[in-house]
């Protein structure tokens, strides 16, 4: 659309605000913190104060910067920008890497960049890895070494200096060998005229802050700065923006301390809780006003942020009144929670992609999946992959496909060297080349080749490996993964391999031994598998559900929202419990999973869930116990014969010592100490038990 003949008044740019969005608005000169609560409106804010210097202050808009954290985002606002003020198409709006890259193509050669120096992506940093090592004569996984070299750029570090974070061994290699990598990968790098993705940020950096001509140029074009989800700036972002700045301080940090939860990502919270102190005398103006949700979610939300001590005062006040109930369901365990989700979808009815469904863990959404599908309702995993379709599931799926059929080239291919057993390329090109010249399936060409090969022990391996599975595919499928996880030893290999995100990988192959358990066979299993992981065609009626952990739900916002798993463990989830400040991410990430929902929302939590192949009693989550239980209802619309009531929750010093007592799980049994709200108790045929009295349904007998 062509941009307006004339500059819009100061009746259209601020008639639309509110009070706190007009005064944010009207800001001129100096610093300023816009603390934006959920669903406050901060865009439209940024889009106004942006629109407002150029129309009635008279800034040029080659003298503004505003910065995003997606393309995406950065496209859309300068969009609403041209079809609301004159000059728009001038204006700097990007993200940060964008940024920084637009400032190294002018400048790049004052810190040795070649002219026309490239970028290379993920897979382009990958291949440059994977040709270190193998220069280096190396049987290593990139994958680890390049987070390594992310989780460093991202906190404007050297790479070797994390060395000692990291364990002896490293993906494989000695901390030793691992330096001789990353610095041959950096030699790579120059050699090549190349950067990467991390290299960005710090080359920017490096510039502005040795070269002083260079610094004042761009701060000229970057007089007035705006930089959104200001909570989620890494060390060499702040930094950036900082140096950018100045003395003038001409920046508006927006953003909202209680939705922080990157820290995974090296986004520091305090950067926007210090703002003050960085820029004294710094404005700050806080968006209270909630145009998303209603006030029953708003009142939920408000008492669960309140317990974290680190965050700026806020209270967020809805603009719907009234609203359903926040509502939560006590399932008796995993599978129920998923049916309880399902059939309330299909009461509720289409449109579905009105529907969300969060979760803290990837691991969680195998049985939502299977719960929607069983019922017809299409569903879409969000910002990741369907259960079924994960890197890990895969491997052991091809396992058990191939000892049912010594056919399937492509399962062979997947785990021949999975975990690394010294089948490399090379190997396999002479096993494909015979299997070619012979006429032969590729299994049947591997046992020729371990006989003729000059090195055929890790075929010969392999094929004995196959050979036990092969035995073991008629028999439960939950022994043959079991079996399978414990002669590849591959949760050690997950672990080597994967040590970003080891955990979250290690809990979707425990729920596959899960989901294995419930079949009879293993043919059986992976029919019910191929069945689950067939993708919906596209254009059903209504859309579809979306599955989501509760990371990626960030910034989006549905009609009616699920979060399941609201318990000890899961959420928050056990990797936090050490220090307060991993609790409180976990609570902030609760909270947005609450302040996503526009109309109704609903919280789960299950009774007993299995843990590492033991079902376990769960707890539900500490955040539920800090919420006033009038702010939610128990809800229970499809009720379940073999539930238990609801939770009996004795007072501390209800116990002496002595008592009998009676436990859903444990049954009965006898105190024999009590210290404050907790107990422990003697249970006939399983023995002494420490329970909390928050979470504990422990009734008296008798």
């Amino acid at each position: 659309m062509d941009a307006p003949l004339t500059q819009p008044s100061e009746e259209a740019l601020l008639s639309s605000l509110n009070e706190a969005q007009r005064q944010a608005v009207l800001h001129f000169e100096g610093p300023a913190l816009v603390v934006a609560g959920a669903g406050s409106g901060k865009t439209r804010t940024v889009v106004h104060r942006v629109a407002y210097l150029m129309a009635k202050r008279g800034v040029y808009p080659s003298e503004i910067l505003a910065v995003t954290f997606t393309n995406k985002a950065a496209e859309e606002m300068k969009e609403r920008l041209r079809r609301m003020v004159k000059g728009a198409g001038e204006l700097w709006v990007s993200t940060f890497h964008s940024a920084a890259l637009r400032i190294l193509r002018v400048y790049g050669e004052r810190v040795g960049l070649r002219p026309g120096f490239v970028v290379y992506d993920e897979d382009d940093q990958t291949a440059l890895l994977k040709e270190v090592l193998k220069e280096l004569g190396l049987a290593a996984r990139p994958g680890p070494i390049k987070g390594l070299l992310d989780r460093a750029k991202n906190r404007g570090e050297a790479p070797e200096s994390l060395l000692s974070e990291l364990p002896d061994y490293y993906a494989g290699l000695s901390r030793g060998r691992l330096l001789d990598v990353l610095k041959r990968y950096e030699e790579a790098l120059r050699a090549q005229g190349a950067l990467d993705f991390g290299d960005i940020l710090l080359h920017a950096l490096r510039l502005l802050e040795e070269d002083q001509e260079v610094l004042k140029r761009v701060r000229k074009r970057a007089r007035f700065i705006h930089v959104d989800e200001y909570q989620d700036t890494n060390p060499v972002q702040y930094r950036f923006t900082k140096l950018l700045a100045g003395e003038e301080a001409n920046l508006m940090a927006v953003g909202d301390p209680d939705q922080g939860i990157y820290s995974f990502r090296a986004a520091d919270i305090k950067n926007i809780l210090d703002f003050t102190r960085d820029f004294p005398g710094a404005k700050v103006y806080r968006l209270e006003e909630n145009y998303r949700s209603t006030e029953a979610i708003l009142r939920f939300a408000n008492a669960l942020i309140v317990h974290n001590a680190l965050r700026l005062e806020k209270t967020l006040r809805p603009v719907k009144p009234g609203g359903e109930p926040v509502r939560l369901y006590r399932a008796k365990d995993a599978r129920d929670e998923a049916r309880f989700v399902a059939e309330e979808i299909g009461r509720l009815g289409p449109p579905l992609d009105r529907v969300a469904v969060l979760y803290r863990t990837n691991a969680q959404s195998r049985l939502l999946e299977q719960a929607l599908a069983s019922r017809g309702i299409p569903a879409r995993v969000v910002g990741g992959v369907g259960f079924f379709e994960r890197a890990e599931v895969k491997d052991l799926l091809a396992y058990a496909r191939l000892s049912l059929n010594p056919l399937d080239g492509v399962s062979l291919k997947r785990v021949l060297n999975t975990p690394p057993r010294g089948i490399g390329p090379a190997t396999v090109e002479k096993v494909e080349a015979l299997a070619r010249e012979r006429g032969l399936p590729l299994f049947a060409a591997l046992k020729v080749a371990a006989e003729s090969l000059s090195r055929p022990l890790p075929l010969r391996h392999f094929l004995a490996l196959m050979e036990e599975l092969q035995e073991l595919a008629f028999g439960p499928a939950e022994g043959f993964f079991r079996h399978l996880l414990e002669a590849t030893d591959y949760p050690a290999y997950l672990k080597e391999a994967y040590p970003e995100d080891y955990e979250d990988r290690l809990e979707n192959v425990e729920e596959l031994l899960r989901a294995a358990k419930e079949a009879e066979g293993l043919m059986e299993f992976l029919d019910r598998v191929a069945l689950t992981a067939r993708a919906e065609e596209p254009g059903e009626p209504g859309g579809k559900v979306a599955l989501m952990t509760l990371h990626n739900a960030k910034g989006l916002e549905f009609p009616v929202v699920f979060v399941v798993g609201v318990e000890e463990g899961l959420l928050p989830h056990r990797s936090s419990w050490n220090t307060s400040e991993g609790v409180e991410e976990e609570r902030r990430l609760f909270y947005v999973g609450v302040t996503r929902a526009q109309e109704r929302l609903y919280l789960s939590y299950a009774e007993e869930r299995e843990v590492y192949g033991r079902l376990e009693p769960s707890r539900p989550s500490r955040f539920l116990e800090e919420v006033d239980g009038g702010l939610y209802e128990e809800y229970d619309p499809y009720p379940t014969p073999s539930r238990t009531p609801p939770l009996h929750r004795p007072k501390p010093g209800a116990f002496k010592g002595g008592e009998r007592v009676v436990h859903p799980r444990f049954g009965p049994g006898t105190v024999v100490a009590a210290m404050g709200d907790e107990v422990t108790v003697h249970f006939e045929g399983v023995g002494l038990k420490r329970l909390s009295l928050k979470y504990a349904d422990l009734r008296p007998l008798g």
